[in-house]
């Protein structure tokens, strides 16, 4: 029998790796090879499973990334988009799949995984769950049906230690609603409102975040007309389902050709 595919997690520490960790070791159809974390991390050098509290396992936490990748057939990364964008290179140059969880990401940044996309399979998403990518479909599909005289609204909420707002969930469901209405959503977008802004723009693509507490991850996308309105919602009560989602990601993309895809494409959703 041919072994399991490899995995490595970046970002070990963090909330999302120890959840890809969990995620990774309960499937039997994976294996963690490697977990990495930034240089100075308390945990380099340490068993991952001891740095997690519990019985060896096997694995050392790394801070230099090349060697794990070199043993993968897939990385796992929801870290930071500096440290992603180094990933991505070394993931092209061992041809390990490459999923991003990721966000934040400039344009100029994005940019920068057009060249690494060439050699190896990358996924990115702005969000790993079935739910989260059926809504961004669903969001396209009403936005295509109805004109301008709904305005439309992205309110997302998350746990007050997010760093990047809007959330990368709610760029996703704006640049669905844009492409459902034909426009780009660098020009129709809509953010910060504070003060005297005057009235809404019409046809414009209007977002909302909200911090607080532990919230996981709430997705609203409101299409609000003059005596009626349409909301469409997602909510995520545990990060697991994120963590399935870049599992699945990564076993879909092993016999892929090179190139950027992302949750549709894993889902069969295009």
């Amino acid at each position: 029998m041919a072994e399991t595919p490899g995995i490595v997690v970046t970002g070990a520490s963090g909330r999302m790796g120890r959840m890809l960790i969990e995620t990774v070791r309960a499937s039997s159809a994976a294996r963690l090879v490697g977990a990495v974390e930034q240089p100075g991390h308390a945990w380099i050098g340490q068993d991952l499973g001891e740095a997690l509290g519990g019985a060896p396992i096997g694995v050392k936490v790394a801070d230099d990334p090349l060697e794990p990748f070199a043993k993968a057939q897939a990385i796992l990364d929801f870290t930071a988009p500096a440290a992603t964008l180094g990933y991505a290179e070394l993931a092209a140059q061992t041809r390990a799949v490459h999923v991003v969880g990721t966000t934040g990401f400039s344009e100029e940044q994005l940019a920068r995984f057009e060249p690494v996309a060439r050699h190896a399979v990358l996924v990115r998403a702005g969000n790993m769950s079935l739910g989260v990518n059926l809504l961004t479909v669903l969001t396209e599909k009403v936005a295509a049906a109805l004109d301008s005289d709904f305005d439309i609204e992205i309110v997302e909420a998350h746990h007050r230690h997010k760093v990047d707002a809007p959330s990368g969930t709610a760029l996703m469901l704006g640049e669905a609603a844009a492409r459902g209405r034909g426009i780009p959503l660098s020009d129709h977008s809509e953010r910060g409102r504070d003060g005297i802004t005057g009235a809404r723009a019409r046809g414009a693509i209007g977002f909302s975040s909200l911090r607080g507490g532990d919230i996981v991850g709430e997705h609203d996308v409101i299409f609000a007309a003059d005596g009626e309105r349409i909301t469409l919602r997602h909510v995520a009560s545990d990060r697991a389902v994120f963590a399935r989602g870049a599992v699945k990601a990564a076993l879909w993309g092993q016999d892929k050709p090179p190139g950027q895809y992302d949750m549709a494409d894993v889902l069969g959703l295009r």
